[in-house]
């Protein structure tokens, strides 16, 4: 049986900007739209993407889980209930100490500039209110999109670590530059809408999960064409 060939990353042909927009219809076709973020509101997607941070994601949704059955999936709850509680709850999470003083910073700022409103919250400009998170304890430029997007739906795109695995592996960007430089690069050369950058980004997640892998599995990846 004739071996596969080994991945070659920087001496593949490497993807040109112009065809993020091929790459996204190709990932579509093969997964199906992904339905991405998993959440039942904006506020539990918020919260989601804080308790995301360095976990997995079914670690996240047990973590969720107990919030809802302890029913202080809120605003207001999650304002009065004290740290070390809201710690146990979000336990499976992991670093729960840690990101129980980050959702009572977020919660707190929620209060302090939007009146816990989320419609307040969600009518300040994107930029604008872009800036405001990525002040916040705790929020970097991860979570301030995945929030933007996800819940708020608004048009930034979330660059995370499969994003740059995926895209550095094929040449399109060095890796060494900044979450600004790489999200400013796929805004440019997409459509600014809010359905598409949801859609791309969940695709990506998933290629990189499933194929994109520390060890990849590019015989049968959909992008294999690209190499």
């Amino acid at each position: 049986m004739k071996s596969l060939k080994p991945f070659r990353s920087l001496a593949s042909r490497h993807l040109r900007p112009e065809e993020l927009g091929t790459i996204y219809r190709l990932l579509r076709n093969a997964f199906g739209h992904q339905h991405w973020w998993p959440g039942e509101s904006p506020f539990e997607v918020m919260i989601g993407a804080i308790l995301t941070q360095n976990t997995a994601w079914a670690n996240v949704e047990k973590a969720i889980r107990n919030l809802k059955d302890a029913h202080q999936l809120t605003p207001q709850a999650l304002r009065v209930m004290t740290k070390p509680k809201l710690a146990r709850l979000i336990r499976p999470a992991g670093y729960f100490n840690i990101k129980a003083d980050r959702i009572k910073h977020f919660i707190s700022f929620l209060f302090s500039e939007y009146r816990g409103s989320l419609k307040r919250m969600f009518s300040e400009k994107g930029e604008s209110l872009r800036q405001k998170l990525l002040a916040l304890k705790g929020i970097g430029p991860e979570t301030a999109d995945s929030i933007l997007l996800y819940a708020a739906q608004k048009p930034f795109f979330v660059i995370d670590a499969y994003t740059r695995r995926i895209f550095g592996r094929h040449g399109l960007y060095d890796p060494s530059k900044t979450y600004e430089d790489w999200r400013i690069l796929f805004e440019k050369f997409l459509p600014r809408t809010v359905g598409l950058f949801n859609d791309f980004h969940a695709q990506i997640v998933y290629l990189g999960k499933n194929f994109c892998k520390t060890k990849p599995q590019c015989a049968s990846c959909p992008l294999q064409r690209f190499l």
